[in-house]
């Protein structure tokens, strides 16, 4: 059994972990302020404390002063912003934990266990594919899966938005799968055409509608007849096609290059963009009307560096598919994976899949040990917003101040949205804002 310290100011959050770390067999008692937790440390000693990053009183951090090395305690940080964990665990060394918001009955199991044997645990664990495509059992993720499930049993065309390398395609082919209808799923690219062809592409073609036609083709909205229709990069279509594509939106059928008669077409259209709505708007690159027959219900996926608890199912998930395709058995150490997960991925799960093959490259074919290139960040990367400027050998406050404006930034000044990322309330973060000086922390 365990005695636990639980620091953290939020009621509802404390009531549970209590709960769950009762029924786990531990002892727990709780503060939901520095003083409070500075207050249980003079008193009495703990195996374990569970820590929140951001309270009323100040950062979670600044109680590690007022704890003695040779007590060893554990420390799990809490936070509701998963781009904190490399961050702090640059400041802290690695006597912590982490855990982000929303906390299952299994994270807390975990660390309480010792981070060697949960990561131990979960390497061994079944991955499961969602929709038979998708890994990942973040909270983001979660919501996702939620919104598959919604749309798939409907016949409403969807747009995906998210950055390039998030799996958009993956996502547009596990709608498929969970929809119940009868066709096939056919994907084309629609930056990948000419001008001149891809009329063609999408519509068809009549034999000898133009030099190179020998035969009649259909396009793929025919192919994709009473299934799913995956058009990515939809916004890389050219202005003057898009009336062509609103016909077929529209009507129900299409007309083949060079021909005349109009087929009735039946699929749904699942189109895909790695820019923001707003982006979209701006920029004119899509026409408003084709927008709203396409994103009836709009997707936006979530970049890996919001679901860095997924990466090492990813990673497992990966090299098991290269230790199947070449015969080897090469196994992750959890401290690998940590690294791993402190790496914020602008590249996405493109780049991880693409880092993992050439670690696996890399790495002696006859052993079992995976040897790790020297630098994770692909030449091509660009770093987030987010990431920029926070960095080792900081000071605790410059560190909150920085994650609080850049989350601000991230949701447009929205407070109230910014609170729930950060896992604090609101009057905490009006709080924090005044501190700095902040003249517009009193209003919306």
């Amino acid at each position: 059994m365990l005695t636990v310290l639980l620091v953290d100011d939020d009621a509802e959050f404390t009531d549970v972990a209590c709960t769950i770390i009762e029924f786990l067999g531990h002892e727990v008692l709780t503060a939901s302020t520095l003083a409070e937790a500075r207050e249980w440390l003079s008193k009495e000693s703990f195996d374990h404390i569970l820590l929140d990053f951001m309270l009323p009183d100040g950062s979670g951090l600044h109680l590690m002063e007022s704890l003695q090395p040779e007590q060893n305690t554990r420390v799990t940080l809490i936070t509701g912003h998963p781009s904190v964990k490399g961050i702090i665990k640059d400041m802290c060394g690695p006597n912590i934990d982490y855990l982000v918001k929303p906390i299952q009955r299994e994270d807390l199991e975990s660390v309480l266990q010792g981070k060697k044997q949960a990561a131990s645990k979960r390497s061994t664990t079944a991955i499961t594919k969602h929709f038979g495509q998708l890994i990942g059992e973040s909270a983001p993720m979660q919501e996702l899966y939620k919104l598959i499930g919604r749309v798939s049993k409907t016949k409403a065309n969807v747009m995906l938005l998210g950055e390039s390398g998030v799996g958009k395609e993956i996502v547009a082919a596990a709608i498929h799968e969970a929809s119940d209808c009868e066709g096939t799923y056919v994907a084309t690219n629609c930056g990948a055409f000419s001008k001149e062809l891809i009329g063609s592409e999408l519509f068809g073609h009549e034999k000898g509608a133009f030099t190179g036609a020998v035969g009649r083709k259909e396009g793929v909205f025919e192919q994709a007849e009473n299934g799913t229709l995956f058009l990515d990069e939809i916004t890389e279509m050219p202005i003057d096609m898009q009336p062509n594509l609103l016909r077929v939106l529209e009507n129900k059928v299409v007309i083949r290059v060079g021909g005349t008669k109009a087929m009735p077409v039946n699929c749904r259209v699942v189109s895909a963009t790695n820019r923001s709505m707003e982006e979209i708007a701006e920029s004119k690159v899509l026409r408003e009307d084709i927008y709203f027959r396409l994103a009836v219900f709009p997707i936006t996926i979530p970049p890996l560096r919001e679901r860095k608890e997924d990466i090492p199912l990813l990673a497992e998930h990966f090299i098991n598919q290269l230790n199947e395709e070449n015969g080897s058995q090469f196994r992750w150490q959890p401290v690998q994976l940590e690294k791993l997960q402190t790496y914020d991925w602008p590249g996405n799960v493109r780049e991880l899949r693409h880092f993992v093959h050439r670690a696996a490259i890399m790495s002696d074919p006859e052993g079992t040990e995976i040897e790790l290139p020297k630098t994770i960040e692909s030449p091509f990367a660009k770093k987030q917003t987010l990431s920029t400027g926070l960095k080792a050998g900081r000071t605790i406050e410059e560190v909150e101040k920085e994650l609080i404006y850049a989350t601000l930034e991230k949701v447009d000044g929205n407070k109230t949205t910014a609170a729930e990322m950060l896992g604090i309330s609101t009057k905490t973060l009006y709080n924090r804002l005044h501190a700095y000086g902040d003249l517009n922390s009193d209003s919306e």
